[in-house]
């Protein structure tokens, strides 16, 4: 077993990340620069290893620094998290080079995934049905146009290395699709250094269905069954939920072995997820493979009773899956969603700058919250602006959807604007509340507004905070860990 880990991000991530490693006895090793050096990711750490200041691409995104932080901090293994470069094959070449474990998929597993345009080749040959679209054949724009003439509209224009809705947009008449290619071609160059991009049919009224794979380095292969990742605002997810109420048992089982022989396709080993769409006739089709931990992992954890990061760090370092993974005997049990808190505008979605005035967690039975933040944090627009994830459990959906209503009108937020009104809604409409909802449900809200906040609320939580800051008194805890389910602030 390893005794040194370097967590190569920051945020709620790594903070997540550093919880299994302190649980498992290995040190967690941070890195951060110098806006970051007081943050809450870099006191969750045994130590943290400066990186400087400068734009992101000279610190979270350069490789040689990190390589350079974990000889410096003499480690035995590198930990991506997600984002960054988790899904970087040369980043993995370079951490098994310098001699240390690398946690996450092979490099050529990474490499073979992390192209669109290369994996849906690759599912296509696997017999996996994959979105109608163009190929490799149609790289250049006339070639894209004719064949976005025998596709049909809509379509959805997207980058062939991207991810997280960069890259993306949606063509509705083929006279607009000229200036489409044009900025997808753009935003691509400049946020993933290749202006590869390719089309991609759009289903109206589909929902996006991902399916939890894991390997090992013996060639054993599972699915760790699904998540509902259908609630999105500009092609990026804000809510999920598990299990799916658009499956039944016999798509169930043919999605997860589909994901399955999607992994095995390119000899996959540790965690990963394979993205589905799935239409209103219940066709699904592939639409990719991220070749790292989800964002929203936890409500695979909280139904089946994991600690993925754990499993990761085992399988990683030579341990094979585990028996009952193996023997089909895991069952989830009761229901999951999880909620993404960004510092963003709730109706426009931009995002928001501040200082957290206040930042009071959610508590009670089945409330885990992670995050990368705590009263007085500052959150700046250089990073993702994702705050924290609610993940709530319950015995049903029903119970689930009426804890996380509790938990987000609990959680008292100021400083800096949020989605938690637009989470709300989420919650509150009865297309969610149905199960009946697809990729379109946020377009389908009532109109939203920022709820006002009373002018005694900020006075009080900047005298609050000024005082503790004047006084140095604020008392920093790391939350303890329920074995069985979550993470539960205050206890």
């Amino acid at each position: 077993m390893i005794k040194s880990l370097l967590i190569a991000n920051r945020g709620e991530i790594a903070v997540r990340i550093a919880r299994t490693a302190r649980e498992m006895g290995i040190e967690p090793v941070g890195v951060h620069t110098a806006a970051d050096a007081e943050s809450l990711h870099v006191r969750q750490m045994s130590r943290s290893v400066p990186l400087g200041d400068g734009p992101t691409l000279e610190t979270y995104l350069s490789i040689p620094r990190l390589i350079e932080a974990a000889r410096v901090a003499d480690v035995e293994a590198v930990h991506p998290g997600y984002g960054f470069l988790s899904e970087n094959d040369a980043f993995a070449r370079a951490v098994e080079a310098a001699g240390l474990f690398w946690i996450g998929p092979t490099p050529e597993a990474i490499e073979a995934m992390g192209d669109k345009l290369s994996s849906r080749r690759r599912m296509k040959e696997a017999g996996i049905p994959v979105v109608p679209g163009s190929d490799e054949s149609a790289a250049d724009d006339d070639a894209l146009i004719r064949k976005a003439a025998e596709l049909g509209v809509p379509l959805l224009v997207k980058a062939s290395g991207g991810g997280g809705g960069k890259g993306m947009s949606r063509v509705d008449r083929l006279e607009d699709l000229p200036e489409a290619l044009a900025e997808a071609r753009r935003v691509a160059r400049a946020a993933f250094g290749s202006d590869r991009i390719y089309l991609e049919r759009f289903f109206e009224r589909s929902r996006h269905i991902e399916f939890q794979v894991f390997g090992d380095r013996s060639g054993s292969i599972v699915h760790l069954f699904e998540r509902e990742c259908s609630v999105q605002r500009r092609h990026q997810k804000i809510l999920e939920e598990t299990p799916s109420v658009a499956l039944d048992e016999r798509l169930r089982e043919s999605m997860g072995r589909a994901a399955v022989e999607a992994a095995r396709a390119v000899g996959y080993v540790g965690a990963g997820t394979v993205e589905f769409l799935l239409d209103e006739r219940k066709n699904f089709y592939f639409l990719e493979m991220n070749t790292r931990l989800q964002v929203e992992h936890p409500i695979t954890e909280e139904t089946l009773g994991l600690d993925l990061v754990r499993s990761q760090i085992q399988v990683a370092t030579g341990s094979g899956l585990p028996a009952a993974w193996r023997g089909g005997k895991l069952a989830p049990q009761g229901h999951a969603i999880e909620l993404r808190l960004y510092a963003e505008d709730p109706v426009t979605f931009l995002p928001r700058a501040g200082r957290l005035l206040a930042f009071e967690l959610p508590v009670g039975p089945g409330i885990r919250v992670d995050a990368g933040v705590e009263e007085g944090s500052p959150v700046s627009l250089a990073y993702d602006p994702l705050l924290a994830k609610l993940i709530v459990l319950g015995p049903d959906r029903r119970a689930a959807i009426e804890r996380a209503r509790r938990a987000l009108s609990d959680w008292v937020i100021l400083g800096v604007e949020t989605n938690l009104p637009l989470l709300q809604s989420v919650l509150a409409s009865k297309e969610f509340a149905s199960g009946r909802y697809a990729t379109d449900l946020i377009s389908r809200l009532p109109e939203r507004k920022s709820a006002p906040i009373p002018d005694a609320a900020w006075i009080g939580a900047a005298i609050a905070l000024s005082e503790r800051v004047a006084g140095d008194v604020v008392e920093r805890r790391p939350e303890p860990w329920d074995e069985t389910f979550s993470w539960r602030p205050g206890q």
